[in-house]
């Protein structure tokens, strides 16, 4: 059963999504009832691990420490100068 809903949007967002709906052949209802359904509908899939990386799991030792972010831009500084 289909219902009524009012939505308040910002007004070049409505204007570019009807522009979208119109080239796609859709309503714009539809548009946003199939988003809004994509979000709800959608279960995160469970992910399997390959023995391959089961196997690979565990062979490096990286300390708490250890900071990515900071080693990765000092590699990038020292790259590019």
């Amino acid at each position: 059963m289909d219902k009524k809903l009012t939505l308040s949007l910002n007004e070049r967002v409505i204007e570019r999504a009807k522009v979208y709906a119109q080239d796609h052949k859709i309503s714009l209802s539809r548009l946003i009832e199939s988003y809004l359904s994509s979000l709800i509908e959608n279960k995160p899939e469970e992910i399997t691990i390959t023995p391959l990386v089961e196997s690979l799991s565990g062979l490096v030792n990286i300390p708490d420490e250890f900071d990515y972010k900071n080693d990765y831009t000092d590699y990038l500084l020292e790259k590019y100068k």
